[in-house]
């Protein structure tokens, strides 16, 4: 669940990680009884730990339909998969009787998608992402469509209705998470074998880099760093549309699917921002953090908040001799400044300057110590689990 040095330096992070491992038990438990829907959740469990956590969020009938339309998604993805990949593929079959059991809008909304979607993955099978253009229209296939699909089994279950630019906003909603997943894997994508996965668009890349896989190489890192941090501005662009998307919703269930993975979204870029260790390893949230966003994420004052301090965290990384500082900052302002025009910043807990507290480290050390002591009296049979 975490490492004891990290309890120690963010003993804030110990109660949302309880509450984050008993929702993680709970879900698993609740897996339905019919062998369909079993491998359903059971597969969801395996192959998105972190979605099957989001998705929980939903009432029964919509959660099944986004459940169904996920695993169709992942197996549109897979061309000759192991491990999990591969159970999917074999027993698709459990995916489709499921299916069949969906109300007819979740079914038209989810067959829709499915056909665009692998209509346009397609295209790029052969097609490199070359420019910024393409990079948008390949994101639009893989993640914008998603954005679009969840919106239209929203309107399915009649708990949402869609605004005039809902197509706009809904696609934003997908490349903002598609492009912070891009920028964060470029080292797994790049190292791909038998052959390297390449979504930066050359028209960014190759300002810095003759070949894409260069910037890994600590020859380039200056380089590497200014074209990653481009990368991220580029990002930035979506927010504004992401931050309506989320402010229209009504139903708080779905609310709080659509908002958990944006905040990680902006925490993500935040940590990457600057940070050569993208091209090094892997870059990603701490867990007590993702339990903090898990925990605290029950309004759109929340995400206002979240985005404010993520994107102050942003802002002191950059350098403004940077070749994109100028525009880097202006949109982070933008956003700042949204959030401060709807947002109430000053009722809240702060993600940035959530560093360790001392005043609660002793109580922290007292549990941990406790904790040690009942687990020896227990392993020797002094007291047992039985009350």
């Amino acid at each position: 669940m975490g490492s004891l040095g990290t309890f120690l330096r963010y003993p804030d992070d110990i109660y949302p990680l309880l509450k984050m491992k008993r929702a993680i038990e709970k879900a698993e438990k609740q897996i339905p009884p019919e062998p369909h829907w079993a491998f359903c959740y059971s597969m969801l469990h395996k192959v998105s730990r972190s979605f099957s956590l989001v998705i929980q969020q939903l009432g029964t009938e919509l959660r099944n339909a986004v459940c169904v339309f996920y695993l169709v998604l992942r197996a549109l993805d897979t061309v000759g998969g192991t491990k999990e990949y591969k159970v999917l593929m074999d027993q698709l079959h459990h995916v489709s009787a499921a299916f069949l059991e969906l109300e007819k809008g979740y079914q038209e909304a989810i067959e829709e998608i499915t056909k665009r979607m692998g209509a346009g993955m397609a295209k790029f099978i052969c097609h490199e992402v070359e420019t910024v253009d393409d990079y948008d229209e390949y994101c639009h296939y893989v993640a914008g469509l998603v954005g679009l699909g969840l919106s239209k089994l929203f309107l399915a279950s009649g708990s949402e209705v869609l605004t005039p630019d809902w197509e706009h906003i809904s696609n934003s909603m997908g490349l903002f998470l598609q492009k912070t997943n891009i920028i964060r894997d470029y080292l797994e994508d790049i190292n791909e074998i038998p052959k390297s996965r390449m979504f930066w668009p050359r028209k960014i890349w190759g300002k810095y880099a003759g070949k894409l896989e260069d910037l890994k190489y600590e020859k380039n890192s200056s380089n590497a760093v200014q074209c990653l941090n481009e990368m991220v501005t580029n990002a930035l662009t979506h927010i504004e549309d992401c931050l309506k998307y989320m402010a229209a919703l009504r139903d708080p269930s779905i609310f709080r699917f659509c908002a958990i993975p944006q905040i990680m979204a902006i925490g993500t870029l935040a940590l990457c921002y600057n940070n050569v260790q993208v091209f090094r390893g892997v870059v990603k949230l701490r867990r007590g953090l993702t339990a903090k966003v898990i925990d605290r994420t029950k309004t759109m004052a929340d995400v206002y908040g979240a985005f404010y301090d993520f994107s102050c965290m942003l802002k002191t990384k950059v350098d403004k001799n940077e070749p994109n500082a100028s525009k880097t900052l202006k949109q982070l302002e933008d956003v700042q400044q949204l959030c401060r025009d709807n947002g109430v910043l000053h009722k809240r807990k702060s993600y940035v300057n959530d560093k360790g507290q001392s005043n609660n480290l002793y109580i922290v050390m007292l549990v941990i110590l406790l904790a040690i002591v009942f687990a020896y009296l227990r392993a020797n049979g002094v007291v047992s689990d039985e009350q």
